[in-house]
């Protein structure tokens, strides 16, 4: 109650009943501040604080130095005992001051971000992306910052587009009343002269044409080869090729071919027919190295060493239709969820390892995991002895299933998962699965079928791994027979790529209960 007394307007009824001599200091707030002067004033009523005494404590919670705050909470506890006070009421408001103080300031600046906060909100609603491209210009060199204003857009159906080469400026600009055309400046590995090069390029000669042209017509002194991969990796040629792929494969060669142009004309030379072998369209011809397709993982990786995350899509997605089959409950909706149920439920969550972070706490380190299915974002805390037992799970960029209990967290007022269980997607196929169902057509090849299932076979006899079920057909025959426990098999990405890309997709196929 204390807690929802300080973050929310309340009448002096529930103030009397903490302390009477709190009503002055106590008063109804809006949001959640916990003004300077209140938290002088607490010390002082609750705890004995001189004048003086209080102030020191304000700056120490400012300032949030450990060896300081513990100090301070020894001295306030042993005022409000000699005052005779509720010593559980003491701690609990210490706590709440220790959390907002930091983040304190007086009621007139508190008035006018009401006021501040009222106008960007009108703007926000009123001109979504006009709004919003201004805030993710403001930020663009913060990739954390960008990346946030930019799920916050698209949750506001704001559309916020791919960088492009020949529509883009430095800046986020809006592109429409709820579209935003990203801003070269937020990709990675390019600065402001280089993008003004761009641009000035673009407006003197017109759209560019391909990856070539496009060499040929910057300044390649202030835009280099990782410059251009950036963009490549970005998706800002993408009107113009959508092989991502094969435009970084030929980086190296289109920055060759316009160098040696300018060598060409800089000696008043032409081609060897006195100018560039034309096609009958009267483009030039080019000469593409061949290059592998990336597949919408590699593309999203590469796409996030550009930008620092995820635009065009996430990573979940390639499994999401999968994973559903046996976590049910979505990251977005675990906050529902703690609203709606009275003490820990268990929960089995699925998402990507969005960030690793380590922090030293009392029971010794502990690692922060966000996990992240589209739906939404969750932090988790890791401590030693988890972290021992699930390091080799937790990547960056990798599917985990995360099984724990779900509980409201007081101390935030949000909620918190406590981990019980990091599962990889191998695992967690296992142990939902019926068995792996493989359809094979005409003569069966056993010898590439055992060389395919072999370096992936576990115990099966102990309940471990995933049996296999083989539905055989012909013009004269058909059977359907579930191989041994000793062929049961552990699920893993990798021997569902070998199998279907021996049976195809559609003849390899995961059956859940």
């Amino acid at each position: 109650m204390v807690d929802d007394f300080i973050l929310r307007k309340r009448g002096e009824q529930e103030i009397d009943y903490f302390h009477p001599n709190l009503k002055d200091c106590l008063e109804p707030t809006y949001g959640v501040i916990v003004y300077q002067e209140q938290v002088m004033q607490i010390s002082q009523i609750i705890a004995g604080y001189t004048l003086g005494g209080a102030d020191l404590l304000r700056r120490a919670m400012g300032k949030k130095k450990p060896e300081e705050m513990a100090k301070q909470r020894q001295i306030f506890m042993e005022g409000a005992e000699k005052l005779g006070q509720d010593l559980n009421l003491a701690s609990q408001l210490f706590d709440l001051m220790e959390k907002f103080a930091e983040y304190g300031f007086n009621k007139s600046h508190t008035a006018a971000y009401a006021v501040v906060t009222y106008h960007t909100a009108w703007l926000k609603a009123h001109y979504p992306a006009e709004f919003m491209a201004a805030t993710l210009s403001s930020d663009m060199d913060d990739t954390d910052k960008v990346q946030i204003f930019v799920r916050d857009a698209q949750q506001n159906r704001v559309e916020v587009q791919l960088p492009d080469i020949n529509d883009s400026a430095y800046r986020f600009e809006p592109a429409g009343p709820r579209a935003i055309r990203y801003g070269l400046g937020g990709i990675k590995g390019l600065g402001q002269s280089a993008i003004e090069n761009i641009i000035e390029a673009r407006q003197q000669g017109g759209p560019f044409i391909d990856l070539f042209d496009f060499c040929e017509r910057i300044d390649r002194r202030l835009i280099n080869r990782r410059s251009i991969e950036a963009l490549v990796r970005a998706g800002a040629f993408d009107k113009l090729d959508k092989d991502r792929a094969k435009l970084l494969a030929n980086v190296p060669q289109a920055m060759e071919a316009a160098e040696q142009r300018a060598r060409e004309q800089e000696a008043g030379q032409g081609g060897l027919f006195g100018d560039d072998f034309l096609e009958d369209s009267g483009a030039p011809v080019r000469e593409w190295l061949p290059a592998d397709s990336w597949d919408e993982r590699q593309r999203l990786l590469e796409e996030k060493t550009a930008l620092g995350y995820f635009l065009s899509g996430h990573l979940f997605d390639a499994n999401r239709d999968e994973v559903r089959r046996f976590v049910k409950t979505r990251i977005g909706d675990l906050e529902k969820m703690v609203g709606k149920q009275f003490g820990a439920i268990p929960v089995t969550v699925a998402g990507i390892v969005a960030g690793l972070s380590t922090a030293m706490t009392r029971r010794g380190k502990m690692v922060r995991v966000m996990l992240d299915d589209g739906s939404g974002s969750e932090e988790i805390a890791i401590f030693s002895e988890g972290w021992e037992q699930f390091r080799h799970l937790l990547k960056e960029d990798q599917l985990i299933v995360v099984q724990g209990k779900l509980s409201k967290d007081d101390y935030s007022g949000g909620h918190r998962l406590s981990v019980e269980r990091v599962l990889d997607l191998g695992t967690a196929r296992a142990e939902h699965a019926r068995a792996l169902k493989l359809t094979i057509q005409g003569r069966p090849d056993a010898v590439r079928l055992r060389d395919l299932l072999s370096p992936y076979r576990v115990d099966g006899s102990q309940g471990e791994g995933c049996p296999v079920e083989i539905h055989y057909y012909s013009d004269s025959a058909e059977a359907a027979l579930r191989l041994g426990h000793e062929w049961a098999v552990r699920p893993d990405d990798a021997l569902l790529a070998g199998l279907r890309n021996w049976l195809t997709d559609a003849r390899v196929e995961m059956r859940y209960r």
